[in-house]
């Protein structure tokens, strides 16, 4: 058994095609087939249920898959670390979060000093799938809007923004500078589906005040809710970072109390932060302490 072999596997496991595999990987779908089958021979069980062009992993194969993939990550933290110790400024930042706008600045800035420094940017929907993604050491940081409440996973707050209402430019409200939940209890809402964190954060807001939003279109994209409020089809929860030059909407300010939203950068205490990443956190840090957002 070799590290290429793990490797192999792994791509294989992911994609659950030997052709896409092979093409991935650069090599011929018959020497991917044969690596695989060299690898099971050792292990002393098949890894795979082979149906037609589809290959998935059979029970061995999941348990299998989850030792490989501890391995690989421990070995590429390895790398990191010997890297560090011989003084080169270069390596990956591995970052999962659905909140980028938010954050380029900082990674531009970050880059400026460190030019050599890659990111990897991912966005998982889940908090579940944040949390199994820094313990395993598949990213270094995650931000979000919720922490991640588990031992060895350390949470802080980076930056705090304003929950708004979107109004179009012909709807009553439009003369108004700030509103009451309450006023708008018996509104057509557009909001993202749910399962956006976004709809979530609104969703508990709107539980807080006793009233139930009537949703009437739903979108993947901040672009399409924009482009339904010029219609007139209803109004919409935004956000602070999310306001242009030319906002093509009215907006107003929520009175009550909770509608505040905090980002947290989290991390996990037990897996080894490049130079690379400890620097790039304590430059998020300080840029949202300096009150630089």
């Amino acid at each position: 058994m070799d590290l290429l072999q793990l490797k192999y596997f792994q791509k294989v496991a992911q994609l659950k095609h030997l052709t896409q595999a092979a093409n991935e990987l650069y090599i011929t779908q018959p020497a991917l087939s044969q690596t695989i089958a060299r690898l099971e021979k050792d292990i002393g069980v098949p890894l795979f249920n082979r149906t037609g062009r589809q290959i998935n992993l059979n029970e061995y194969g999941r348990v299998f898959l989850e030792k490989v993939e501890i391995a690989l990550h421990a070995l590429e933290e390895g790398k990191r670390e010997i890297a560090d110790m011989a003084g080169l400024e270069r390596g990956t930042v591995s970052i999962d979060t659905t909140f980028l706008p938010h954050f380029s600045d900082v990674i531009n800035s970050f880059r400026t000093f460190y030019p050599d420094v890659q990111f990897t940017i991912s966005q998982t929907t889940t908090i579940e799938k944040k949390e199994q993604l820094l313990e395993s050491g598949g990213i270094d940081f995650s931000i979000s809007c919720k922490p991640i409440n588990k031992n060895g996973i350390s949470n802080i707050p980076i930056q705090t923004e304003e929950m708004l209402i979107a109004v179009p430019f012909k709807h009553p409200l439009a003369n108004r500078k700030s509103v009451k939940l309450s006023e708008i209890s018996n509104e057509d809402f557009i909001h993202f589906k749910k399962g956006h964190s976004f709809r979530d954060a609104t969703d508990e807001i709107c539980q807080k005040a006793r009233f139930t939003m009537n949703v009437v279109c739903e979108a993947d994209d901040a672009n399409t809710i924009k482009e339904l409020l010029k219609s007139n089809l209803g109004i919409a929860f935004w956000l602070e970072s999310l306001l242009e030059k030319d906002i093509p909407f009215h907006y107003l300010h929520i009175e009550e109390s909770e509608n505040q939203r905090i980002y947290y950068l989290s991390w996990s205490e037990k897996r080894y932060l490049s130079l690379a990443a400890q620097n790039f956190q304590e430059l998020l840090i300080q840029h949202y302490n300096n009150g630089d957002s």
